[in-house]
């Protein structure tokens, strides 16, 4: 049942077993598994790139938030660490995350470069090594900064804050292409701006000759002595999760991209693979986000505008991001405070309303992914370092001063132990004043990190810098589990720009 090159596969081709010859299986279609299989398909490789989840199109995106996550991301979109509770969203679609992020395409500062090659004996991973690459992807998504003309008046308001307060900012560079600032990229791009994996890089692909499977589950790599020989797995049903058919792929190079949760599991189900150094599912580490809700005396009509528009670079080496945001309200509703009336009066602000965030770089709050005994579904823990709390109590005070600058009437700052409502500055400089428990804030961590991570000494990393496998001649990793700390900016671009890297490393050796 070996379909033709250039060829891809949904749920209902698959009739029953089968086998795959390849010269490259990339496991993940995500923003590096797709780089990775469109550039050696490119260069003339057989490449076969295998997703677990189905396609998706306009018709299949919901706007409602919960029933869209429910679709889209793994466990539902109810995954979360253990330890300190923090929910974080992994998507399971053609695309990977790129179906359902923002479209945030930022290049880490070349000071994360420096730390990472101070720490982790690094010789080639510079900013300037990597800004060929970031140039290649950035060219052929065509990333650019957000036009004014789509950033709404939630993302203005934001600048006019910053503007203010004398913090820089500045529009955010994403990957679109005739953005109509609809605000719906969370859910799924309907107008098809977003470029993303599914309509960039996996059909660049596809046109190359790569083949394509949708609703395969890879469940071990197989290897002998200190070579991969290829992938099993089995068809999984959209949904619902049911497996079916099992299948084999062949292949002279195994590049897992499966993502920071399900590379580890999947060396470890494979007979704890790759991991001489024990740091295989070792290091997770997060982008914890805390948001602050503004209300302004007229109306925002948030839902108009990029998703998230502008941001500020300004308190980077402090280790923290300031960006805008949106959701569907029914994925804001669980910030907000109060129940039943109290709750309905909240929602009905939402036209007044803009949510801004920060992200945190840190550093000393570490986790781990362990695989269950049953499933591939991982077991996370995760704590959050007091230290790492002052990087985000300095940025909800921040939050506030901006807000206020802007001027809002008042801000839901969703803290534990503070005012429900906050409607001065004044009032504010709680946020500045009185330190924080990690169980005081509401957090989210969806950029994840160092599970598998790059170092120059193989007994203390999982990858070299080409992203292949220290014990392994031809196993691959290439997505941000990679990392050997989190970048303090949106991982995307830089992910892609190492596969990038590691597909030219790749094609040399074919």
């Amino acid at each position: 049942m070996t379909p033709p090159a250039g060829d891809v596969r949904v749920f209902a081709d698959y009739q029953g077993d089968f086998t795959e010859e390849a010269d490259v299986v990339v496991v993940g279609s995500g923003p590096c598994g797709a780089v990775v299989a469109k550039e050696l398909a490119c260069a003339g490789a057989r490449v076969v790139l295998l997703e677990e989840g189905p396609p998706f199109t306009p018709d299949d995106f919901e706007l409602d938030g919960a029933l869209s996550m429910a679709r889209t991301m793994r466990e539902g979109g109810l995954r979360a660490t253990r330890g300190y509770v923090m929910p974080t969203m992994q998507a399971m679609a053609l695309g990977g995350g790129s179906l359902v992020n923002s479209a945030i395409c930022v290049r880490a500062p070349e000071s994360v470069f420096a730390r990472w090659s101070e720490g982790f004996a690094l010789e080639h991973t510079t900013r300037a090594e990597l800004d060929p690459h970031y140039d290649a992807v950035s060219e052929f998504l065509g990333i650019a900064p957000t036009p004014e003309n789509v950033q709404g008046r939630r993302n203005l308001l934001f600048k006019q804050g910053c503007d203010a307060l004398g913090i820089s900012s500045e529009s955010i560079a994403r990957n679109v292409r005739g953005c109509r600032g609809s605000g719906e990229c969370f859910t799924g791009c309907r107008s098809r701006a977003k470029q993303s994996m599914d309509l960039s890089y996996i059909p660049a692909a596809i046109r190359a000759g790569a083949r394509v499977l949708t609703s395969v589950q890879a469940q071990e790599v197989l290897h002998e002595g200190d070579r991969a020989k290829g992938v099993v797995g089995q068809v999984v049903e959209p949904l619902t999760g049911r497996t079916s058919y099992r299948f084999r792929v062949n292949a002279k190079i195994v590049v897992l991209a499966a993502g920071v949760m399900a590379t580890p599991v999947l060396l470890q189900k494979s007979g704890n693979l790759a991991n001489r150094s024990g740091q295989v599912g070792e290091n997770l580490q997060f982008h914890p986000g805390v948001a602050i809700m503004g209300i302004f005396p007229e109306r925002v009509e948030p839902q108009f505008g990029a998703t998230q528009g502008y941001q500020s670079l300004h308190y980077i080496e402090e280790g923290f991001k300031l960006e805008t945001l949106w959701a569907p309200p029914g994925v804001l509703a669980v910030r907000l405070p109060g129940f039943g009336r109290e709750l309905k009066d909240r929602l009905a602000e939402l036209p007044y309303s803009a949510v801004w965030d920060a992200i945190a770089s840190c550093h000393r709050s570490l986790g781990s992914v362990r695989a269950r005994r049953r499933g591939l579904d991982p077991l996370l823990t995760y704590r959050l370092d007091p230290e790492d709390v002052k990087i985000m109590n300095r940025a909800l005070w921040v939050l506030a001063e901006i807000f206020f600058a802007a001027g809002a009437k008042k801000i839901l700052p969703g803290v534990h132990g503070m005012p429900d409502e906050i409607f001065s500055l004044k009032e504010a400089e709680v946020l500045r004043d009185r330190p924080l428990k990690p169980t005081d804030i509401v957090t989210a961590g969806n950029h994840v990190f160092c599970t598998t991570r790059m170092h120059g000494d193989p007994d203390r990393g999982v990858v070299d810098e080409d992203g292949k496998c220290h014990d392994l001649e031809n196993l691959y990793i290439a997505d941000t589990g990679i990392f050997p700390q989190c970048t303090g900016v949106n991982p995307m671009l830089t992910g892609m720009a190492l596969a990038h890297r590691t597909s030219g490393r790749i094609a040399e050796h074919l």
